[in-house]
This record gives C-alpha cells, structure tokens and sequence, in this order.
C-alpha cells in the first residue's frame, strides 16, 4: 500500500508553566536541569522529547516536511536543536510569556499560512509521545483508507481513561461507524458516557485546512480559552468534515514534574534493556 503524502506540525508555543513550576519547587536539585527548557526538548531517555517523534517520521518517505511553531522565548533553543533536522522549518508566534500566548488552534493556522500547506496534515503536541505499541504505518494505512472513501476524511487517535480523568482530557463520543459525533472539552464523568480520551495527535484532510481561518474569523472577538487547546477546532471541525477515531493503547504528557519523570525513567529503562 502506497502511503499518503503529507506534512508534519509539530506544536510547540506553550510555556510549561506547570512544569517550571515543579521544577522550582523541587528541593532535591535533581531537576535543576529543566529549568528554562521548553517541554519539546526536556530530555527523554537521553534525548529530546520531539526528537522520539523525529526518529519514528524521518523512516517514512511519504512524509515531505516538517514544521514546528514555537514562540519567540524559545525560538533560539528550538533552532539550534533543528539543526539536526534538516527538512524541518521553524517559525514563531512572536509572544513572550503565557498571558499573551497565541493558543494551539491559532498556532496550527499560522503554519499553514506561513508555510503555505495544502497537504493533509499530522498535527502533533510538542508534549506528548504515544506508547510504544502505536504502529505509525498502521494509523497512516487506515487514514488511505478512509480517503479512499471520502476525501474529507480525518483522523484523530483516543485511549480509554478512568471515569475521574474525563475532567482532564478532551473526550469523544463516537458512533458504530467510529466516526466522531460530539467532542466534550473536560467533562464530568456524569455528563458523557465515553471514556475515550483524545490527545493532540490528529490528522487532517487538506480540505479540512481551510476551516482553520473560518474556525478563528467566527470567533475573534472570544477568550482565548475558546480558541487555545486544540480541541476546540475538533469540536467545530466534526460537524462539516466526517472525523474517524483510531484507538490506542495510551499515551505520555509531560504536564508536570511527576509525568514527566515517569516518562523519563520509562524511556531510560528501554534504552538500558
């Protein structure tokens, strides 16, 4: 099967307050080292988190380029890691602090006015690494598959969550076709039935791209909590584009201090095995 072509965008504008935070309240010193790094590029098993993702998509010669959007406190840190990558490119919101963050959905729209993309598009947290059972060529394989079908097909991952972690996650409710028929930003385990936590690993159909702009005209005059977490496009894109779910077996984000040790030691045991 012949993979589809397409572009990588990697989100990386956040501030890992929550982490920083942590970080400076530790009193081993043993994590001093994070202080001032962005969370793409804290050490994970030896390496930066985002170079995990690098090493996975560099094996696939379908994917044609790849983009990151940072912010112009991190931009110098994020450079000199992309020299690494050639075939990546970097551009910056211009913001400074998290008061004046741009937020996730408006950061995806500037990368592809910035870079011009017209490609489907793999939209991944800067913050996130999957488990190791996720089968990439799998995912891709299925999203053909369904283009197939329909050329407005999308494709976006979830995990089964407890019932008392619906509060953190984005949550899908699907129906027996696995296409999605309601996104739920943090609810109440009473107020939805689903358990399928959905993070910020999506793939877009080039005709989805558009609704971007059409997504962020609509609501230009609303709080930046309407607009920041990438979910909230989800939530407005299943309703004029058919999205299906993939499911697997979970995911890491490092969010604070103790998630992202987790990680860490999970990662520096497999690379002692």
């Amino acid at each position: 099967m012949i993979l589809p072509e397409m572009k990588v965008l990697f989100l990386a504008a956040g501030y890992g307050t929550r982490l920083e935070r942590d970080v400076l309240a530790d009193q081993s010193g043993k994590y001093d080292h994070l202080r001032g790094i962005p969370k793409p590029l804290v050490p994970v098993g030896g390496r930066p988190l985002i170079s995990h993702w690098m090493d996975i998509l560099m094996k696939f010669d379908t994917v044609e380029q790849f983009y990151l959007v940072t912010n112009r406190k991190y931009l110098t840190q994020f450079e000199v890691w992309a020299q690494a990558w050639p075939k990546l490119q970097i551009v910056s919101d211009g913001t400074t602090d998290n008061e004046t963050r741009s937020g996730a959905v408006r950061c995806i729209q500037l990368a592809v006015e910035h870079f011009q993309i017209t490609d489907d598009l793999l939209v991944i947290g800067g913050d996130t690494l999957l488990y190791e059972d996720f089968d990439l060529k799998n995912y891709l394989e299925r999203f053909l598959e369904l283009q197939k079908k329909t050329g407005d097909a999308c494709l976006v991952t979830y995990y089964n969550c407890a019932e008392h972690e619906t509060v953190k996650f984005g949550i899908l409710e699907v129906d027996e076709h696995d296409v999605v028929t309601r996104f739920r930003e943090k609810p109440r385990p009473e107020a939805t039935p689903s358990r399928r936590a959905c993070p910020c690993f999506y793939l877009y159909s080039n005709s989805s791209l558009p609704l971007l702009q059409e997504f962020l005209s609509e609501r230009k005059d609303c709080p930046l909590k309407e607009i920041d977490a990438p979910g909230n496009f989800l939530q407005y894109l299943y309703t004029r584009r058919p999205v299906f779910v993939y499911k697997i077996s979970g995911r890491f984000d490092v969010g604070g201090l103790q998630s992202y040790i987790v990680c860490d030691q999970y990662f520096m045991q497999k690379r002692g095995q």
